[in-house]
């Protein structure tokens, strides 16, 4: 009976999403611009609300939470590791808020004098890791709602992926801006509360450790993982946080440069906060049932057995929450590249602006569709999380740190670095014993994209192209999409244009 409660809390609450993205989202007036980075004039209550939102995502729900239960207080790393991302992304990348990028291609390009190829390899790489996050998410959502509402995994998976992709057809970057704001207050309500309650459960802190592992209760869980494994987890977070394109999205949309770098540091404080509570939720569900088969079910654990109906339908709000609000995010990056840089690439030309809206929304249909066919080849969120970082975005991540200050770096340099990041990934996820003393490739990784693309831009001539002259090129490339519908048309059909002739 609860699970039939359960499923139908689900469906009211999305319904509810999909009704208040449409109501915030009616008035915009259409144009790729709005559609997309929501006209670049989102106001830093919104901006925390949906980067908070973001952070507190799949990875720091059910998988923090699943990696407490078996790791102690190593669960704290995810969001010491996010915290430190957000923050360094507040110092080193919001001044780029000036430069009026569409999407991290772009950025990463404009750095190596707007070369076509680097941004070309970077458009593939990021739409490869937006899906790769859409996974994540709809994997981690679906073992959630499936175990809440007692429904097979893949029907499960389809539900919430189709939960949050039709809020994003129909509204855009607005809607998600605006829903992921709600969520996040929902959502840290929600985790808070989820809190307090295990630890009356256990009987306080000192509950937390009864059953568990003596190891996975010293600091940071450091003795049952190791301290490189710690440090890598951390790191690969933290990279993840530096070069994912939803994060980019939202210094590109915000309305000024101090409101994104304000609405980060705020957001890095309360995520470092936060970074506590799936720790304990995780060793709080290990002291009451330490015998779960899949420590991913932790989370949704605790919602079902552990709390009254009503406080369980609040955290199953909460908890799907932080997945549809992540999702959304990446969704929506994911179709900014396609349409900004991989329509390019194939086309030659970026696409009519009276024609970006209905682009962007058959993008997302066929964006969330691949993920989800990832997604139901994976169980174990943390793991595909931290390979699919490492293996697509270490490269991304040492790409925009070189290129933001290091003047000398080029485009041989910056093919370099990718190419190397994602072959040294592979090696070690290949090898195991390799994997093991690491904990995940991250910092392998990260180390070989620094020392390659420092040396072959050494070894090869200088960028020519000047910083002005690289912004030039992307603006005028640009243009064509910022157009209104209807500016677009009627320059058209003007005497003397080639469309009129």
């Amino acid at each position: 009976m609860n699970s039939q409660i359960f499923l139908g809390a689900f469906v009211a609450y999305v319904l509810v999403m999909i009704g208040f993205g449409w109501w915030i989202s009616r008035h915009k007036r259409g144009t790729g611009d709005d559609f997309l980075l929501g006209g670049r004039s989102v106001p830093i209550f919104l901006t925390i609300g949906t980067t908070v939102a973001t952070m507190v995502g799949t990875g720091s729900s059910m998988g923090a939470v699943g990696f407490g239960y078996a790791n102690g207080w190593a669960g704290a790393l995810y969001g010491i590791g996010g915290a430190t991302g957000i923050l360094l992304l507040a110092v080193c990348f919001a001044p780029v808020r000036k430069l009026r990028f569409m999407t991290m291609s772009e950025e990463l390009s404009y750095y190596v004098g707007a070369n076509r190829l680097v941004r070309n390899l970077v458009a593939l790489l990021i739409y490869v890791a937006c899906i790769g996050w859409l996974g994540a998410h709809i994997l981690g959502g679906g073992l959630y709602l499936s175990w809440m509402a007692g429904i097979d995994l893949d029907t499960a998976r389809v539900l919430v992926a189709l939960g949050f992709g039709i809020y994003c057809v129909i509204g855009g970057y607005t809607a998600v801006i605006w829903t992921d704001t709600v969520q996040a207050v929902v959502l840290f309500a929600g985790f808070m509360l989820m809190a307090i309650l295990a630890l009356v459960q256990v009987g306080g802190f000192g509950g937390l450790g009864a059953g568990m592992d003596v190891a996975a209760t010293s600091f940071l869980g450091i003795d049952k993982i190791g301290a490189l494994p710690a440090l890598s987890l951390a790191a690969v977070i933290a990279v993840g946080v530096l070069a994912t394109p939803s994060f980019r999205q939202r210094i590109y949309s915000g309305e000024s440069v101090s409101s994104v770098r304000r609405s980060f540091v705020i957001t890095g404080v309360l995520y470092l906060g936060f970074s506590i509570i799936p720790a304990i939720l995780g060793m709080a569900t290990h002291a009451l049932n330490p015998g779960l088969e899949n420590s991913n079910f932790a989370f949704p654990f605790l919602a079902t057995e552990l709390l009254p109906l009503g406080l369980g339908l609040l955290l199953l709000v909460a908890g799907l929450s932080a997945t549809m609000s992540s999702a959304s995010s990446d969704a929506i990056a994911g179709v900014s590249t396609l349409m900004r840089d991989v329509y390019v690439l194939f086309t030659g030309r970026t696409p009519a602006a009276r024609n970006v809206v209905r682009f962007s929304r058959l993008a997302l249909v066929g964006t969330i569709g691949l993920a989800l066919a990832f997604a139901l080849t994976s169980d174990n969120v943390i793991t595909y999380i931290t390979r699919m970082i490492a293996t697509i975005m270490a490269g991304m991540f040492v790409c925009g740190m070189l290129g933001r200050f290091w003047p000398r770096y080029n485009w041989q340099g910056a093919v370099a670095t990718l190419a190397s990041a994602s072959t040294t990934s592979l090696i070690i996820i290949a090898n195991d014993s390799w994997n093991a003393f690491w904990g995940n490739p991250s910092i392998p990784a990260v180390l070989a994209a620094l020392t390659a693309g420092v040396a072959v831009s050494l070894l090869t001539p200088a960028t020519r192209t000047s910083p002005e002259e690289a912004l030039a090129i992307l603006d005028r490339e640009r243009e064509r999409m910022e157009k209104t519908p209807d500016m677009a048309l009627t320059q058209a059909a003007a005497p003397g244009t080639a469309a009129s002739q």
